[in-house]
C-alpha cells in the first residue's frame, strides 16, 4: 500500500459543521447576483408579477452605487415585508405541483435575500387595500410608515460591499450600465403593455412607452429597421405556438447580439431553441452570419421546466424534439415566401415627375423550357468550354408559367413584382423595370435556387429509402453514441439509417439513405446520433441531402456569359416570383436587388 502524500498526511482534519445563515446567503448570492444587471432582472421579475403597468429603474455608477426599481403594482402588506427578505420565502409557489407548473417570472424566493446579504437594501411598499405605505430597512429590520402611492420601490445600494472581492470583477460603469439597459430591454420586449424607463445619474437614458401591439414595441426597442427587415412568424403545432418576427437573411449580422427568444414570456438562452433557429436559416444564410429575431414560444407550463438554474435563464423541455420541429418549421415557413411581391407593393415617388406618362409596349410571355443540365437555351448556343454532360444531374424539364396575356401598362408592375426584362449586362446580370425602378438579378444565382427548390420538392414527395451497404461500416463508438443508437432504434429507419451494435463499444452502419450512398456512412451516423441526443436528427439527413441537391442545382443552373433573349429573361423572373426562398441562392447570397427611382434620381441630382 502506497503512502499518502505528505500534504494529506499532515493536514489537520476539519470537522463538518453547519454554515452560518449569513454565509449561506452570500454563497447563494454568488449564483443569483453576478453583476448589477442581475439585480435589475430579478427586481423587474417581481414588479411584473405584481401586475405593474409602469416601471421606473434608477441607477448610479452603472448600478454599483444604486439600483432603484419603482413600480405601480399591487404592493405588499405590512406584515409580509420582513418575510420578503427571508430566504426561500415567496408567494409564487406553495407545493411541488406549483413548481412544476409555475407561470410567474419569479418563484425561487432567493433574490431579495441574496441582495440583502451583499448590499444595503431597503423596501418601500403600499398594499393596494392599505391606507398607508411602510418602509423596511434590510440591515436593521426597522419598519416605519412612509408616504407612497400603491406599489413597491426596492433600493439596492453599494452592491457587493459585503463581498469586496466580487466588486473587483465588475467592468466600467458604462459597461455595467449597458448590461442593465439590456436587461430592461429584454423585459420590455416581452411585455409591450407595460411602460419602462431607465434613469442614470438623474438623466433619462432609455424609455419605452406602453404599446397596444407587439410590433410597435419591437420597433421602439430594436429600431424601425428591425421590423422593416424581418418577416412575421405565426405557427402552431400541437401544444406549441411560435410567434414574433424573424429577420430576413440580408439583415443577418456578424454578432449574435439581436437574438431574443421567450418561453411563456421569459427570456431564455436554450440550445434546443438556438439550434432550431440556426437549422431553419442554414439554407438561406451566407457563411457564419448570425440571424436576428424576436420569437415568442407559448407552451403548457407543465411541459417545460424553468427550475434549472438560479438565474432562470435556462429551461428544459419535456419533449425537446417537438419544440425543435415547431420552431424550425415556423421560421422556415416565414422565410419561404419570396419577397419580390413587396418590391411592387408601393410605387416610389421620383424627385422628377414627367409631364405625361409614356405607355410601355404590350407583349406576350411565351412558354419557355429550361434544360436543367444545360442551362437556358439550346445546346448549340453553349459557350466554348462549357460542359453539357453533367452525369450527377438528372434531366429535369424546367418549364416557365403558362403564356401571359398582354396587360395594360399601368397594371404590368403589379402583375409582375420583379418587372419586365430590359437587357442583360455583361452576360451576368438581368436588368428589369418595375414600379419602383430598376431590378438587378444575378441570373446564375437565381436559376440555381429555382433548380434547387425544384429538386427538393421532388425529393420531399418521396419517402427516404435505405441503401444497404455491401460491407457494414463499423466504428468505435462512445457510450453516449451506443446508448442513443439503442434508445432511438425505432427512429433511425425513418431516416433511412440502420445502425446496430457490433460489440459493446462498436457500432455498425448497415444501411444509409439511398441519395447519400456515396457519402461517408460513419460521419453521417455520428452526426445523426449526436443530433438525436439533443435535437431533431432529421435535419442532419436533410442537410446532407440538400448539399447534394445544391451541387446538382449549381451544375444545372444557367452559366455566366450565357446570352439570353428577352423572353428567356422574363421567364426566369416569373419563376423567381413563384419559387420559395428565391431571394437568396443556395449559398445564402442575394439573387436580386432593387434600385428605386428616388435613388436613381439622386445619382443625377434630379429635383435639386
Amino acid at each position: 500500500m502506497s503512502a499518502l502524500p505528505s500534504s494529506l498526511a499532515t493536514a489537520a482534519r476539519r470537522p463538518i459543521r453547519e454554515l452560518p445563515d449569513e454565509l449561506i446567503s452570500q454563497i447563494a448570492a454568488g449564483e443569483v447576483v453576478e453583476r448589477p444587471a442581475s439585480v435589475v432582472r430579478e427586481l423587474l421579475d417581481n414588479a411584473l408579477d405584481a401586475g405593474s403597468r409602469q416601471i421606473t429603474v434608477r441607477l448610479s455608477a452603472g448600478g454599483v452605487r444604486l439600483i432603484s426599481v419603482e413600480d405601480d403594482g399591487q404592493g405588499l402588506p405590512r406584515d409580509e415585508l420582513p418575510l420578503a427578505l427571508r430566504r426561500h420565502a415567496t408567494s409564487k409557489i406553495a407545493s411541488l405541483n406549483d413548481l412544476e407548473t409555475v407561470g410567474t417570472m419569479g418563484f425561487r424566493g432567493e433574490a431579495l435575500a441574496a441582495m440583502n446579504a451583499i448590499a444595503e437594501l431597503s423596501l418601500q411598499s403600499r398594499f393596494h387595500a392599505a391606507d398607508s405605505a411602510f418602509a423596511l430597512d434590510g440591515r436593521t429590520g426597522e419598519l416605519r410608515p412612509v408616504a407612497r402611492a400603491t406599489g413597491t420601490t426596492v433600493e439596492v445600494r453599494e452592491l457587493f460591499f459585503a463581498t469586496p472581492a466580487r466588486r473587483k470583477f465588475l467592468k466600467t460603469d458604462a459597461t455595467e450600465l449597458a448590461h442593465c439597459i439590456e436587461a430592461v430591454r429584454r423585459h420590455a420586449l416581452a411585455r409591450p403593455d407595460v411602460g419602462f424607463s431607465v434613469w442614470h445619474e438623474g438623466r433619462l437614458v432609455e424609455q419605452w412607452r406602453a404599446a397596444d401591439a407587439r410590433e410597435r414595441r419591437l420597433a421602439d426597442a430594436l429600431g424601425e429597421d428591425f421590423v422593416a427587415q424581418s418577416v412575421a412568424v405565426e405557427h402552431a403545432a400541437g401544444p406549441v405556438r411560435v410567434a414574433g418576427r424573424a429577420g430576413i437573411p440580408d439583415a443577418a449580422r456578424s454578432r449574435a447580439d439581436q437574438q431574443f427568444f421567450y418561453v411563456n414570456g421569459r427570456f431564455v438562452r436554450d440550445k434546443v431553441l438556438a439550434h432550431a433557429v440556426r437549422s431553419a436559416y442554414e439554407d438561406v444564410l451566407h457563411g457564419q452570419r448570425q440571424p436576428v429575431y424576436a420569437l415568442y414560444l407559448e407552451i403548457d407550463p407543465a411541459r417545460v421546466d424553468v427550475n434549472v438554474h438560479p438565474t432562470k435563464i435556462e429551461v428544459r423541455f419535456r419533449d425537446g424534439r417537438e419544440v425543435h420541429q415547431a420552431v424550425r418549421h415556423a421560421i422556415e415557413n416565414a422565410l419561404a415566401a419570396p419577397r419580390a411581391g413587396e418590391a411592387a407593393a408601393v410605387a416610389a415617388e421620383p424627385f422628377f415627375k414627367p409631364l405625361s406618362p409614356q405607355p410601355a409596349p404590350s407583349w406576350t410571355q411565351p412558354v419557355i423550357h429550361f434544360a436543367a443540365e444545360r442551362g437556358l437555351g439550346d445546346s448549340a448556343a453553349m459557350w466554348p468550354g462549357e460542359r453539357n454532360d453533367i452525369a450527377a444531374t438528372p434531366a429535369t424539364p424546367f418549364t416557365a408559367p403558362a403564356p401571359i396575356k398582354p396587360a395594360p401598362a399601368a397594371d404590368e408592375a403589379r402583375a409582375w413584382p420583379l418587372g419586365r426584362a430590359l437587357a442583360q449586362l455583361q452576360g451576368i446580370y438581368i436588368l428589369a423595370e418595375n414600379s419602383q425602378g430598376l431590378v438587378i438579378v444575378d441570373m446564375h444565382a437565381a436559376h440555381e435556387r429555382i433548380v434547387y427548390e425544384r429538386l427538393k420538392t421532388q425529393l420531399d414527395g418521396a419517402a427516404i429509402t435505405s441503401q444497404p451497404l455491401l460491407i457494414p461500416a463499423t466504428f468505435a463508438a462512445t457510450p453516449q453514441e451506443v446508448a442513443t443508437a439503442e434508445a432511438c432504434a425505432a427512429v433511425l429507419p425513418s431516416l433511412g439509417l440502420e445502425i446496430m451494435p457490433f460489440s459493446p463499444r462498436t457500432l455498425a452502419v448497415r444501411a444509409v439513405p439511398g441519395t447519400l450512398a456515396d457519402g461517408d456512412p460513419v460521419e453521417l451516423a455520428r452526426s445523426v446520433l449526436a443530433e438525436l441526443a439533443n435535437h431533431d436528427a432529421s435535419t442532419v439527413v436533410q442537410r446532407a441531402q440538400n448539399e447534394l441537391l445544391s451541387t446538382m442545382a449549381c451544375h444545372g443552373a444557367v452559366r455566366a456569359n450565357r446570352r439570353l433573349t428577352i423572353d428567356e429573361m422574363n421567364g426566369l423572373l416569373r419563376q423567381m416570383e413563384a419559387t420559395e426562398r428565391s431571394d437568396q441562392c443556395n449559398h445564402g447570397r442575394p439573387t436580386w436587388r432593387q434600385v428605386s427611382i428616388r435613388e436613381l434620381d439622386s445619382l443625377f441630382m434630379r429635383g435639386r
